[in-house]
């Protein structure tokens, strides 16, 4: 018997993949956009660089904010994690995504800037977010042109902070007292603007402090290495976003700078002797809001002393912070 009359019409095999392919692109974008984007999470690692004895202590990592004035779940999820109570509060930069958000990036990490905090500011505390085809950051770095959208007011921004009495690391060596206890931090200004003036914090690191942190936007493995040989413990950078779109399997696409896809976001060892942690950040340019297998993340770091058979850091487990607000 002809089965002639149940066979598909030419093309409709090919057209039911294509409108299944396109209902999945939509699928996926839309949770993308509309949910992970928005799904806070705080991660947690232990990164064993203090010397044997010494107590630990924690630090929240915090960067790439990219506020707009009008995103008040992200304000009140990270005015949460005051709750955390680290002993050191680091901010990597990127707070700004409008002109009139400072009060927004205040109202979210007020309750933070009552503890001790360093910081340094990334291109987005300096200018305005612009409308960018996303082909261009596969492009090699040096094929891209810099585009730069409006002024926006860092000044105002730096004069809260230090108010508040965080340090400002840009192109400075300090020594800050968390709990009785030297921390000594030195921290550049943006690489990724090329605004970095290493030479003005070059020399070797306190030997005496508790423990010598760097601390940048980007991860250029360019400062990477000056603050290895110069015997930092740790550098905290954010700027990747932890690739903000990743694979499955494969992790991050890029990471918008010369670091390799492997170190796109979280702990890892850079030399011998310094280790690195990156943030993937908590939001997004506006003219790319979406996320996939990288939800917006903040960081408490324990600090132990080395040796002390700390877990895996390249693997921190999630973790909500207290009371979180959604």
């Amino acid at each position: 018997m002809s089965t002639l009359g149940n066979a598909s019409p030419p093309g409709g095999t090919a057209k039911r993949l294509a409108a299944g392919t396109i209902a999945l692109g939509a699928a996926t974008l839309g949770y993308a956009v509309g949910i992970e984007r928005r799904r806070f999470t705080l991660r947690t690692a232990e990164l064993p660089v203090l010397a044997p004895g010494t107590p630990p202590f924690t630090i929240l990592h915090v960067s790439d904010l990219h506020m707009l004035p009008g995103q008040q779940a992200k304000q009140r999820w990270v005015a949460a994690l005051g709750e955390l109570e680290p002993d050191l509060v680091v901010n990597t930069g990127d707070n700004l995504s409008h002109r009139t958000a400072v009060p927004s990036v205040l109202r979210a990490l007020g309750p933070l800037l009552d503890r001790p905090g360093v910081f340094v500011f990334g291109s987005n505390d300096y200018y305005a977010p612009k409308p960018k085809n996303p082909a261009r950051y596969l492009m090699p770095r040096g094929k891209k042109k810099r585009i730069h959208g409006t002024q926006l007011p860092w000044r105002d921004l730096r004069a809260a902070f230090v108010e508040h009495g965080w340090v400002d690391l840009t192109h400075v060596r300090r020594t800050v007292d968390v709990g009785g206890r030297a921390v000594f931090a030195a921290g550049v200004d943006d690489p990724h603007l090329h605004r970095d003036r290493y030479s003005d914090i070059a020399g070797p690191a306190d030997t005496t402090a508790a423990v010598r942190l760097g601390v940048t936007h980007s991860p250029e493995p360019r400062v990477l290495d000056t603050f290895a040989t110069d015997g930092y413990d740790l550098v905290l950078a954010g700027h990747t976003h932890g690739g903000q779109l990743r694979i499955p399997g494969y992790g991050a696409i890029i990471t918008n700078c010369e670091l390799d896809r492997s170190r796109a976001r979280g702990a890892s060892r850079w030399g011998a002797r310094m280790w690195l942690h990156v943030s993937a950040g908590l939001g997004t340019s506006p003219y790319a809001p979406a996320r996939f297998a990288c939800p917006p993340e903040a960081s408490l770091l324990t600090l132990v002393p080395r040796g002390s058979g700390a877990s895996d850091p390249r693997k921190p487990a999630p973790r909500k912070a207290a009371k979180p607000v959604r």
